[in-house]
């Protein structure tokens, strides 16, 4: 699934990722992705500690709609939905990858929890 344009005007490539990746939690929804694929929504609330249910669940659908994560539901009883990230949501946190390491090494003094 190729990512979905959304409307508006992008200044730039910048605006344009920032319009997908931004707020609090987006960037560490994919960097848990990232770390376990095959994610229950249960996992993933533990893997980013702090969110709610309401917003993980939000942005879920926001990163779906956007082409970056792929929701499977398994017909089972009882259900199981599984998130994984899409090609273009592998390439995007591979992208944010030396932001983090910027992060480590600028902000932290060279420690960080997490590879992001």
């Amino acid at each position: 699934m190729a990512t979905v344009p959304r409307p508006g005007a992008y200044v730039c490539g910048i605006d344009a990722a920032m319009a997908v990746i931004g707020g609090k939690w987006k960037v560490l929804i994919l960097w848990a992705l990232g770390e376990r694929p095959g994610c229950r929504f249960g996992e993933l609330r533990r893997l980013v500690p702090g969110i709610t249910e309401k917003v993980l669940a939000a942005h879920l659908r926001e990163l779906e709609a956007d082409g970056i994560v792929h929701r499977e539901a398994f017909d089972e009883v009882p259900p199981r939905v599984e998130y994984t990230l899409t090609e273009a949501g592998a390439q995007l946190n591979a992208a944010l990858a030396p932001l983090g390491a910027w992060g480590r090494e600028h902000v932290l003094g060279g420690t960080a929890p997490h590879p992001v």
